[in-house]
């Protein structure tokens, strides 16, 4: 009879008679290796080949014995390695990846070069529950979280793509990462000890979910050790009133409370937050809602990242002119508030958070 030990079953994802290798520790799958009647060094050369070379298929993985190969395919051990479904290059050599799943489901990933760095931004779940009115992600509501191994895939997609090493990750793709915030944090362990991305390299976004900011510094201490990664708060307006506006599910977590939770996260981890501030051109872009938002922040040792709007097609908002996104900026500077303007990657080439799959779903 076969039994998969329970440490590992924990530490991967189990769809009925699937077992999935992608996202577990060199430890670990020493371990597999062992309960099914090999040596340890195996689980080693399986480790190399996930990691290292990005197998796709247990067949592939040569240097192990056909025997035990053939073996672990019959009982339905997979690599968990995702389906290029397609691919968009922009002009500024921004990658976006539409990744399939096995139920035929799909993820974006996003790969983002400069000259010294490439950043990857990842989905964690598949569409989206917050609803937030100006993302395409969340149109068609949320099917479900993504496991670890398809998220740590999307930063192994991306290396094979653009034929470069990922330094930086960035939880802003698909989904609202706080309500996958186990696979999210397995995922981080594997960025940092399996894919060698440092904790200080890796942020997670979200647009707050009530008394989860304090669980997440928890659960980070407890699961990786440390909790190193950036933490960046969505507000997206300056006063409760607009955010509601924008974020449906903000009528749940006062904005009051929100900063108070990031106060918490702050004592529990040391690590200060940073808030995103996506400019929508003539609805929050004018200089009192900087002022309102000066005032908001003024206490925190944080720092505020705003992000001109990517257009949706179909949606009415509009993005900022330029002269705008400056007068803004220029207010918070003034008012000693430590800030700096994302420049958008790859308009040409459907930027916006979700467009992709939400293009190949309407086409389809």
């Amino acid at each position: 009879s076969w039994s998969w030990p329970s440490c590992l079953v924990s530490a991967s994802l189990s769809r009925g008679d699937k077992f999935v290798l992608l996202g577990l520790s060199v430890s670990e799958l020493e371990a597999f290796a062992v309960a099914s009647g090999q040596a340890a060094f195996r689980g080693r050369q399986i480790y190399d080949w996930l990691y290292t070379k990005g197998v796709k298929n247990i067949e592939a993985i040569t240097v192990l014995p056909q025997v035990w190969r053939s073996y672990l395919k019959e009982r339905g051990v997979q690599v968990g390695r995702l389906q290029e479904v397609r691919r968009l290059v922009a002009l500024d050599e921004t990658t976006k990846l539409l990744l399939g799943t096995n139920e035929g489901e799909n993820v974006e990933t996003v790969g983002i070069p400069t000259r010294d760095r490439l950043t990857v931004c990842v989905s964690s779940q598949i569409g989206c529950s917050m609803g937030c009115h100006f993302c395409a992600t969340g149109k068609g509501g949320l099917l479900r979280s993504l496991a670890t191994h398809e998220i740590v895939d999307q930063v192994i997609s991306v290396r094979e793509a653009m034929n470069r090493r990922p330094s930086h990750v960035v939880f802003m793709g698909m989904g609202e990462p706080l309500l996958n915030c186990e696979a999210v944090l397995s995922a981080i362990r594997c960025f940092n000890n399996d894919l060698g991305i440092g904790q200080r390299r890796i942020t997670i976004s979200t647009v707050g979910v009530v008394d989860m900011l304090p669980k997440l510094a928890e659960l980070a201490l407890d699961r990786l050790g440390r909790a190193q990664f950036t933490l960046a708060v969505s507000l997206h307006a300056p006063n409760q009133k607009l955010r509601e506006q924008l974020i449906p599910t903000a009528w749940r977590y006062p904005i009051d409370a929100l900063l108070n939770d990031c106060r918490h996260y702050f004592s529990i981890t040391g690590r200060r937050v940073s808030f995103e501030y996506i400019l929508l051109g003539e609805l929050n872009d004018r200089l009192e809602h900087a002022e309102q938002l000066a005032d908001l922040v003024g206490d925190f040792q944080s720092h505020i990242n705003l992000i001109a709007y990517n257009p949706i097609e179909g949606e009415k908002f509009k993005r900022p002119t330029s002269s705008r996104i400056k007068a803004f900026q220029r207010v918070l500077e003034r008012r000693g508030v430590a800030v700096s303007f994302r420049v958008s990657r790859g308009l040409d080439k459907s930027a916006a958070c979700g467009q992709l799959r939400r293009q190949h779903v309407e086409s389809h």
